[in-house]
């Protein structure tokens, strides 16, 4: 048996279908984003391991290109750090997120080439 979510599945598509796209470019999108989705719960299944789960949930914000309007200063104070310590913090996660994405993403192909390739054509995709 499989089960469907019909309400999850009409969440995936719903923006979707108001563009008028091949269902393989609606395919590879939401390939790209559900693959984000999991390299995103690994980093924070290792945050959580490490007993800093607070510090995922504070800093995870700075993953995405547009957290513009959440300031450095204002999560630094939150958190009873220096605004350089929350950098230093921030920049160890995205190169640990680059990290297990590009794992996620060798473990589907033949070479490190491909995976270059691969990591490409996700950000294509994403970026269309």
């Amino acid at each position: 048996m499989v089960s469907l979510d019909l309400v999850e599945a009409e969440r995936w598509y719903a923006p979707a279908a108001v563009v008028e796209d091949t269902p393989e470019r609606l395919f590879e999108r939401r390939w790209a984003l559900s693959l984000l989705e999991h390299v995103m719960e690994k980093l924070r299944a290792e945050f959580t391991a490490t007993g800093k789960a607070d510090l995922f949930a504070a800093i995870s914000v700075f993953l995405n290109v547009g957290s513009g309007e959440v300031r450095y200063d204002e999560v630094a104070r939150q958190l009873g750090v220096s605004g350089g310590a929350l950098r230093m913090a921030v920049h160890r996660m995205r190169s640990k997120y680059r990290e297990l994405l590009r794992a996620e993403i060798a473990a589907t192909v033949s070479t490190p080439e491909q995976t270059d390739e691969e990591i490409r054509f996700l950000l294509a995709t994403l970026s269309e």
